[in-house]
């Protein structure tokens, strides 16, 4: 399979015909124009750009979900045990630290929570989430992750886009660029509740990739989940479908007239294949967005039923919700909460009493109806946090050595890979950098990171860059 694609410059089209586009967009829905439009659009191999390819190779995920965890939880806190830490609290770090990020670290502070090992694994867990370490005979724990950026901004990108300095689509538009979606009446790629700050809409975005691969998004992180929704599901003008329906007709046919006089257009093939969308969508998405036919259990299960867990919980059965519908990649994100320079004990209990539940919910109920298999669940942060005090109660930015861990879609559970040094400050075995771990999640969904490229400005461009090693042993 070629997963190369070539860019296409817009063709200059007349007046009165981008103006009836324009105009008949209006009551195809909002989202067509926010989240699928762009003023320059690459030519289609396919009438369809969103529609399902098959993998280069056999996969064993067929869809993402991502629990991104804005702000940097601390990996000394939650699953990477360090017993000398709590042995040598207080002391100076026997070894040179790396360059500040804020302000400056003291010595060794020990966690405020106790470490218990789970599952026949025998994986350590924190007190933090009791919950989750129920499920940890089903993780891929990786404790040595690392990356190049300390500052939010950079260390958000890089995680999403494989680059902390420039604008490059998102994992997301890549992973849907590549397979297409399964359901062609939602989109390919969302995001529930994402952050508005650090990168903002890059995180999401599909930069020179085609439009159509962009995220969509359900709200943002300012906006209960329960109110976030596809916009603008429903014509302002409250026009009729049977009457949209003629209207979309009249343009394809008078779009197969120009064809027939000039040749193939792919920038309003593109156009008209957007508003397909957002007609289709008006009958999909209400019904995927109404919870009420989830029973009592489901709702207790994901912690619907307690205002600490509804909101995240919320985003979480949204998730299965989007990811059983054949929706490629979905991002759900707790945001801005994690970044904890003081405060630790009292805000990362908060933290993590808001997502444990639902996060275990969401494993749970994938598992349950057989999604796991081929479903992949990412869990972390940007990046992790010192294993040295900032003040009294608090912990700076530490990209150098973190954990993330994967759940289903082909990685062995149970599996505690990597290790960070015996305080936790720096990845020393089995390192893996977020272009490693970019190449590997390409992998198991049946994609070789090296050929998904996209010819813009002169130059091929693919998501690890010229970087990125495949993990093969977190490969079940």
């Amino acid at each position: 399979m070629n997963m190369n694609r070539h860019w296409c410059h817009d063709c200059q089209q007349p007046l009165t015909r981008r103006e009836m586009l324009r105009s008949s967009a209006a009551g195809f829905g909002g989202l067509a124009l926010t989240a699928l439009m762009n003023d320059r659009l690459p030519a289609s191999s396919s009438p369809d750009p969103l529609a399902p390819k098959p993998p280069q190779f056999s996969a064993t995920a067929k869809r993402v979900i991502f629990l991104f965890m804005h702000g940097g939880p601390s990996q000394v806190d939650t699953f990477d045990y360090k017993p000398l830490l709590e042995r040598d609290h207080g002391k100076p770090l026997p070894f040179d630290k790396p360059r500040i990020f804020s302000s400056p670290t003291g010595n060794l502070l020990k966690s405020p929570w106790k470490f218990k090992q789970y599952g026949q694994s025998g994986a350590w867990v924190s007190d933090l989430f009791p919950h989750v370490a129920q499920h940890v005979d089903d993780l891929c724990i990786i404790n040595s992750m690392h990356g190049s950026n300390s500052r939010h901004g950079g260390a958000l990108l890089e995680l999403h886009t494989g680059s902390d300095t420039f604008v490059r689509p998102s994992l997301g538009s890549w992973i849907t660029y590549g397979l297409g979606t399964e359901n062609q009446d939602l989109p390919g790629y969302v995001t529930i509740c994402p952050t508005l700050t650090h990168g903002g809409v890059n995180a999401y975005s599909s930069a020179f990739l085609p439009a159509v691969y962009q995220g969509t998004p359900l709200g943002n992180a300012s906006i209960p989940s329960d109110q976030a929704a596809i916009p603008f599901i429903k014509n302002a003008d409250g026009t009729p479908p049977d009457l949209q329906r003629i209207e979309l007709d009249l343009l394809r046919e008078l779009n197969d007239e120009r064809l027939a006089e000039s040749g193939p257009d792919s920038s309003l093939e593109a156009r008209i294949n957007s508003f397909e969308l957002a007609f289709r969508m008006q009958a999909a998405a209400p019904q995927l967005q109404d919870i009420s036919d989830e029973s009592e259990a489901i709702v207790k299960l994901y912690g619907l039923d307690d205002p600490v867990t509804r909101n995240f919980g919320r985003q979480c059965l949204m998730a299965r919700r989007f990811a059983e519908r054949g929706v490629r990649f979905v991002q759900c994100t707790h945001s801005y909460k994690w970044d904890q320079h003081d405060n630790l004990k009292a805000d990362h209990a908060r933290n993590s009493l808001e997502v444990d539940k639902p996060i275990a919910g969401l494993l749970a109920d994938l598992k349950a109806r057989g999604l796991l298999d081929d479903t992949l669940v990412l869990w972390g942060g940007e990046f992790g946090r010192t294993p040295v005090a900032q003040g009294s109660d608090g912990r700076d930015h530490n990209p150098q050595g973190y954990t993330m861990w994967l759940a289903g879609g082909g990685v062995p559970g149970g599996l505690v890979y990597g290790k960070t040094d015996d305080y936790g400050y720096f990845a020393v075995e089995k390192k893996v950098h977020l272009h490693d771990l970019h190449a590997t999640l390409l992998h198991l969904m049946g994609i070789d990171h090296t050929q998904l490229t996209y010819r813009y400005a002169g130059r091929d461009f693919r998501l690890t860059d010229v970087h990125g090693e495949i993990a093969y042993d977190i490969i079940a």
